[in-house]
């Protein structure tokens, strides 16, 4: 029986800025070691529907992209298939060209095929030469007349090694609109419905998705498979968990696909990576990356790990992203063509094997944060791999234009951080993380930022009266967070009235500070930087003239740990541009914040070992069926 692996596709939108992530629109020459467009050859008047597209006369398109490709090396490295089958239809004279790439991003033509008419062009391929890495795609090149492509496919006789598909787990707060567009194109998908039996909307919001215009229409299409359950807020961890108890219960999927709410899917990286996990040697996390929703040829997530010291995420070759596919293409970034090894993978898109389920357990009730890095650590551990596949991808609200670290969000990345690390952390005493979460106090101390460092606090103190304390606030601690922000003048963000906000800095009045882009300090000019500085904030209070008017303003790009305490007060731009925040120095705050930072992190450090056995003692109970299902019981 032949089984689908991939189809080539082309977007869903008529959106120029998604066409390079599905065909190649222009013709690429290197100069200088840097790719650069010579030619157009396709653009969106030439794709016809979702399979089909015009190649116009003496023009060439690759489909050697993100989407289209087919990443050899990790159904090699995964899975146990060793022949795929490609087929290309088109109408018209044309050749087909087979390429592959090494792990190198090294270009090799594999196969060339003339053809006329109406054509089906087969091409039998061997996974055997892919273990470092390397994709495989086809080009079409029209010849004295325009052909018509009318779609490819990659296929296998393999027969998976788990039969049933999937159930979707979609956590909502308040984005109902998201929720009914991503619904719509699922429902549109029949290929992806075909693999999909069931999907959980888990709606934790006052803005109920079942209102939204369009639901009804959607829900009638869905029918069965679509149910909603509405619940209180209990982060993405609580929604995400009440999926995998659903789909436990159910009993009728080998997987649940988590999904996040606030995105646009490509439903057929849905359906990609189901039919991996199906075929995966063993049961194996399957993630989806992440491109920017509003700059859409942007990736920002790759293969994400987790550093031992001082046990911290991070995408593979950061320095790297995100990667403009706009800019360079697949076939001319030879990063791109390396196979690369995730330690866990962000819960926007992730499929979950049920044995995975059953063996490890559900979410850490971490309401939001860490979630999902904890997860995939309790799975490898336990012997599962988690694989973040390329060409399977959904557009997400980047951070760029966000600073979660100073809002309430704060709390959550410190407390769930260090709880990972007690979980999951080798490192004697945490390592390096407890003088990495002070060195984070600090720099917002002397940045005027006291609301993050009081939610930094008050996560520590939490943690360290053990486990039991995350079913205690798993519906409270955001809320807490966010009612003591009004203890916090910084936290006010003031929006454009008319009239500019103005810094009182002599003839600087009408301009915002400018900085040597490498005025960073470094070894021992950092260090007498800080001790300076946080002598300075110790023994000297504000001037009166710069409480009452801010001394100068910083856009939020400038707006360094070793510029802004050099003033009493400064103006800062918020990181979506919607305003602006005020930061003024307070010596009491500062003293006593600085006091018990010093004494928390200490404390952390003595209590690790019989913190961690805690943590680790209690981790069954915390991620158990049982208890979840007594939690949403008590919800309800």
């Amino acid at each position: 029986m032949t089984h689908v692996l991939q189809n080539v596709v082309f977007p869903l939108e008529r959106d120029p800025d998604l066409l390079p992530l599905y065909a190649d629109p222009e013709t690429w020459s290197v100069i200088d070691e840097e790719p650069v467009r010579v030619s157009s050859v396709a653009h969106l008047g030439n794709v016809l529907d979702r399979r089909s597209a015009r190649v116009v006369a003496g023009r060439r398109v690759s489909f050697g992209t993100y989407f289209n490709a087919f990443p050899a090396s990790y159904w090699q490295h995964w899975t146990s298939v060793r022949r795929v089958h490609l087929t290309v239809r088109t109408t018209g004279p044309a050749t087909v060209l087979v390429y592959r790439s090494n792990g190198s991003g090294v270009k090799q033509r594999l196969e060339t095929r003339e053809v006329d008419g109406e054509a089906e062009s087969s091409f039998d391929l061997v996974l055997d030469q892919y273990s470092d890495g390397g994709w495989i795609w086809f080009d079409i090149v029209a010849d004295e007349s325009n052909v018509l492509f009318r779609g490819a496919q990659w296929t296998t006789d393999h027969e998976p090694i788990r039969p049933r598909g999937a159930s979707l787990g979609i956590t909502t707060f308040n984005k109902p609109d998201y929720c009914v567009a991503t619904l719509t194109d699922l429902a549109n998908a029949p290929e992806a419905l075909e693999v999909i039996e069931r999907i959980y909307l888990i709606d934790q919001g006052t803005a109920v998705v079942s209102d939204q215009e369009g639901y009804a229409d959607v829900a009638a299409r869905l029918g069965d498979k679509l149910r909603i359950i509405r619940q209180p807020n209990l982060g993405g961890s609580g929604g995400f968990a009440r999926a995998m108890l659903e789909t436990l219960d159910a009993d009728e999927s080998d997987f649940v696909q988590l999904l996040d709410d606030d995105v646009r899917i490509e439903p057929e990286s849905v359906r990609r990576s189901i039919i991996f996990g199906r075929y995966a040697s063993e049961p194996t996390i399957v993630g989806a990356h992440m491109f920017d929703l509003l700059d859409r040829p942007k990736l920002h997530a790759w293969a994400e790990v987790v550093d031992e010291q001082p046990f911290m995420w991070r995408n593979l070759f950061q320095e790297r992203m995100p990667h403009d596919f706009s800019v360079a293409n697949l076939r001319q970034t030879p990063l791109l063509h390396a196979r690369l090894d995730a330690d866990y993978n962000g819960w926007w898109m992730c499929l979950i094997p049920t044995a995975i389920l059953r063996d490890v357990g559900l979410a850490l009730p971490a309401f939001i944060k860490w979630d999902d890095a904890e997860y995939c650590l309790r799975a490898g551990e336990a012997g599962y791999p988690t694989v973040s596949l390329p060409g399977v991808a959904l557009w997400h609200v980047s951070w760029v234009g966000k600073d979660d670290s100073i809002d309430w969000q704060a709390y959550f990345h410190a407390r769930n951080r260090i709880v990972a690390a007690l979980l999951h952390s080798n490192a004697s005493s945490g390592g390096t993380l407890p003088r990495h979460s002070r060195r984070v106090d600090l720099k917002h101390l002397m940045m005027m930022q006291y609301y993050p460092v009081a939610l930094r606090h008050r996560a520590l103190r939490d943690l360290m009266q053990g486990p039991g304390h995350m079913w205690r606030t798993l519906a409270t601690a955001m809320p807490a967070a966010r009612k003591i922000a009004a203890q916090y003048p910084e936290t006010v963000v003031h929006r454009d009235t008319g009239v500019p906000m103005r810094s009182r800095r002599g003839r600087q009045v009408f301009r915002r500070q400018r900085f040597n882009t490498f005025d960073s300090p470094s070894g021992l000019r950092l260090r007498w930087f800080t001790v300076r500085t946080l002598a300075s904030h110790w023994m000297r209070g504000a001037s009166p003239a710069n409480v009452e008017r801010p001394e100068v303003e910083f856009s939020k790009n400038d707006a360094h740990w070793w510029r802004v305490p050099l003033f009493d007060s400064a103006i800062v731009s918020a990181a979506d541009g919607s305003g602006k925040n005020i930061y003024t120095r307070d010596r009491a705050k500062y003293r006593r914040m600085l006091i018990d930072s010093v004494r928390l992190h200490r404390a952390l450090v003595r209590r690790w070992p019989s913190l961690s056995r805690a943590y680790r003692d209690a981790l069954p109970e915390l991620v158990s069926v049982e208890s979840w299902r007594k939690r949403f019981e008590e919800a309800s």
